[in-house]
């Protein structure tokens, strides 16, 4: 179970800066693979404080609270330790670098996967009155075998309330070991039903599609997980063997992901060349090519917005560098830079800056992002909450380029 997020705003700020979502791993499965680093014996020393300096003022600073501070019994001196370390990691002033302890390496390799064990339903939190609703129940899932329908209100979780409770929170109670059982109680038209699912691993359903009018295909990726590439893939072979004559890929809000799964992706579009390449500190440069056996030759326009990032704008910088589609929507976020994450040995990690990538072209985005080659604003609709204008755009710029091949 995975709670909904926000389509414009919380799964970008998630993805991009707290580094939960796939975003942090934007060199994971390519460069980064296998690289070890000792991290045994770090270096404290500047030109003013010594490493025996350091220890010191730590050593001044642990007495002065056990002398002082009002709350010292309640202090958690392993708290304290980590806090050294993501202090350390955020002194650097780079927004992408992050150090994450044991439970939170955990979760990102969770949120990374695209899988996870639990019950394969997806619940929205009202934030004015904290109700917890399910708005999607996955095919084939244990939600779905056990009963719980879309509309269900959760009322509790193994005999916990949900009542003041926070959407991540309950989502914790759900998720478990696979094969384990977790009782859910919701209310339907009034009433309480009591159901029990047994966890297993559950795929996150990253990419949505269908064929629009005019045998307009269109497909959305909200990430770049590990699950995406055959996700993505079968999207493309159902909707050529369905008679696709055009394709719209919507990657707006999307923050990011694997670099594997995006340029394995691009290998199913692009021509023969470059998808990207990277540089780091010492300027050494690599490259991951696409071998055009797989070149999309029909109309295609590539949505974005100013929340599509990283790997997102990977994906469309290189398809506006080759001309193999149009660009459509607002400039992108222009996080053009890659992180590694580094294994620390004791099950936490450090998310490291360490290269700028480059489009085909050899363009940086980085701080600028990618222009769209058709700027459209995003209106919203009173009228019609329902209405896309920016979708609408892409869906005529392809159909119109359907006309004219014929």
């Amino acid at each position: 179970m995975e709670p909904e997020r926000d389509k414009n705003n919380n799964r970008f700020w998630t993805g991009v800066l707290t580094g939960a979502a796939a975003a942090v791993l934007i060199l994971g499965g390519v460069w980064g693979a296998g690289r070890i680093l000792d991290f045994g014996d770090g270096d404290f020393t500047s030109e003013n404080v010594s490493e025996a300096d350091v220890e010191e003022k730590l050593d001044q600073l642990e007495g002065l609270i056990e002398d002082y501070y009002l709350y010292e019994d309640e202090v958690d001196k392993d708290a304290l330790i980590e806090g050294i370390y993501t202090g350390y990691a955020g002194a650097l002033g780079d927004p992408y670098t992050e150090y994450y302890d044991e439970e939170e390496t955990k979760a990102l390799q969770e949120s990374t996967s695209g899988e996870f064990s639990g019950i394969g339903a997806t619940m929205s939190q009202d934030a004015e009155t904290g109700v917890i609703t399910v708005v999607n129940v996955y095919k084939g899932s244990p939600a779905e075998k056990a009963g719980i329908l879309e509309g269900d209100i959760l009322s509790g979780v193994d005999g916990r309330s949900t009542d003041g409770q926070d959407l991540e929170n309950v989502v914790s109670w759900i998720k478990g070991e696979q094969g384990t059982e977790v009782s859910v109680v919701v209310v339907r038209d009034g009433e309480e039903v009591e159901m029990t699912a047994v966890r297993d691993i559950i795929e996150v359903q990253t990419v949505e599609y269908e064929m629009k009018a005019g045998q307009v295909g269109y497909i959305s990726v909200s990430e770049f997980d590990s699950v995406t590439y055959d996700q993505f893939k079968t999207a493309l072979e159902d909707l050529e063997a369905s008679g696709m004559e055009g394709l719209v890929i919507d990657l707006r809000s999307n923050p990011g992901g694997n670099l594997s799964t995006v340029t394995d992706m691009l290998k199913l579009l692009l021509p023969e060349g470059t998808i990207v390449s990277t540089k780091d500190k010492y300027g050494n440069t690599e490259e991951i090519t696409c071998d055009g056996t797989h070149e999309f030759t029909k109309p295609l326009a590539v949505l974005v917005n100013q929340y599509s990032a990283s790997a997102s704008e990977i994906f469309c910088g290189a398809v506006q560098d080759y001309g193999t589609g149009t660009i459509v929507g607002t400039t992108t976020y222009g996080k053009g830079v890659v992180q590694q994450l580094l294994d620390l040995g004791d099950g936490t990690c450090l998310k490291l800056t360490i290269a700028e990538y480059y489009t085909p072209s050899g363009r940086s985005i980085n701080g600028t992002g990618v222009t769209p080659d058709v700027e459209v604003e995003y209106e919203y609709n009173a009228q019609d909450p329902e209405a896309d204008n920016q979708l609408d755009r892409a869906l005529e710029i392809v159909q119109d380029q359907i006309e004219g091949t014929k």
